[in-house]
């Protein structure tokens, strides 16, 4: 069996990897921190990782990374998560469509419903009203509120109300 895997020490000591462990706001982050600064002050690699809340095939994950990374090595990896529903050419026609607001057939404001079923028609793609708000809020567009029939049958009113008045 290999012997335990040297820790860089050109980077940073174990009481200054302490003091960045207190005032990380991550603790998967500080526990690492932690678990390499036991080890580097020569405590046994179980105890080190125990000591830290980590288990010891985690801790040589985490020096690893610390030795080939330094400190960034040490922070948790963004994961890849769930693709988008709508690609990026997508996005930005949903993004084009809103920017008119109007419909050159209808003149009714785009509600979460209205959108899915353009959705659905124009991309083959189905989403529920819930995930499309959520899709509108990390494109940083206005998320399209529901209308009542009586404001909406109150706003026509006032339109044809406006158009009798000034004939032209």
């Amino acid at each position: 069996m290999a012997g335990a895997l040297t820790i860089r020490r050109d980077v940073m000591c174990a009481e200054d990897l302490r003091k960045l462990a207190k005032c990380e706001s991550s603790w998967r982050t500080a526990a690492r921190m932690l678990a390499i600064a036991n080890a580097m002050n020569g405590m046994s690699r179980a105890d080190a990782a125990r000591l830290a809340g980590l288990e010891r095939q985690a801790l040589r994950k985490a020096v690893l990374r610390f030795n080939s990374e330094g400190l960034t090595g040490l922070k948790d990896r963004p994961s890849p998560g769930r693709p988008p529903i709508l690609c990026r050419a997508e996005q930005a026609l949903l993004r084009a469509r809103l920017a008119r607001r109007y419909s050159e057939d209808e003149d009714e404001d785009w509600t979460l419903p209205r959108l899915c079923a353009w959705i659905e028609a124009t991309f083959g793609k189905r989403l529920h009203r819930t995930s499309l708000s959520r899709l509108l809020r990390t494109l940083d567009v206005s998320v399209p509120r529901y209308r009542s029939k009586k404001i909406h049958s109150v706003r026509q009113s006032s339109k044809e109300a406006g158009e009798a008045s000034n004939p032209s």
